[in-house]
């Protein structure tokens, strides 16, 4: 498979590059990309969610009202479930959200996002680049040479490229990532993915 490479300014530079089938190629497999999504989502969580039981308030444990005659369900003490302000029955707890994904199966869930972007004709190789200094002026220049501007981008480096992660910090849904990061979550939900030239070697070390 072969992709036209493109210099910051959204030209043509005649040359094209060589991807590799067994990672831009292959048939999307859907359920594998749900497991891996949902693995990450669920380790973003910090699961420190916690409300009191009944054994946790405090508050007199004197019985309210007599047990029977009143009308009304049984209760007992001011901290019942059943009153305002009491506890709660089987209340959140602290737990830990993160559960294991067998390598190959992450592997395969960043092969086929990366394949359904190559379908969806939403990735892009364009030549390395760097800034002399901080501007996000820059950054939206290049998004502007690219007609993607507002929409959520993601830009691919081989190497950490600080002059450029500071340029597009401030830039809405736009994300600057390391080959070596990347996951089936951030690859689907960017609308348009752009691939240095030197990432694409990393990538193919990685999952080929």
């Amino acid at each position: 498979m072969e992709l036209r490479v493109y210099n910051i300014k959204g030209e043509d530079t005649g040359r094209k590059v060589q991807l590799n089938d067994d990672i831009y190629g292959i048939e999307p497999n859907e359920h594998v990309m749900y497991l891996a999504v949902r693995q990450y989502l669920a380790d973003q969580r910090q699961g420190t969610h916690k409300s009191k039981e009944r054994s946790e308030l405090s508050g007199s444990t004197r019985k309210l009202f007599r047990q029977k005659g009143t009308g009304g369900a049984r209760r007992g003490d001011i901290n019942s479930p059943l009153l305002r302000g009491g506890a709660r029955v089987f209340g959140p707890k602290p737990r830990d959200y993160s559960f294991k994904l067998n390598k190959k199966v992450k592997v395969l869930a960043r092969k086929s996002a990366l394949s359904s972007k190559i379908t969806d004709d939403a990735i892009m190789v364009i030549e390395d680049f760097n800034f002399e200094a901080p501007k996000t002026k820059q950054m939206v220049q290049i998004l502007d040479s690219f007609k993607v501007n507002g929409g959520r981008n993601m830009f691919v480096f081989a190497e950490p490229n600080k002059n450029v992660v500071l340029s597009a910090r401030n830039i809405q849904r736009t994300e600057v990532m390391l080959a070596r990061n990347l996951n089936a979550y951030d690859i689907l939900k960017a609308k348009k993915i752009f691939l240095t030239e030197s990432a694409i070697k990393p990538i193919d070390e990685i999952l080929g």
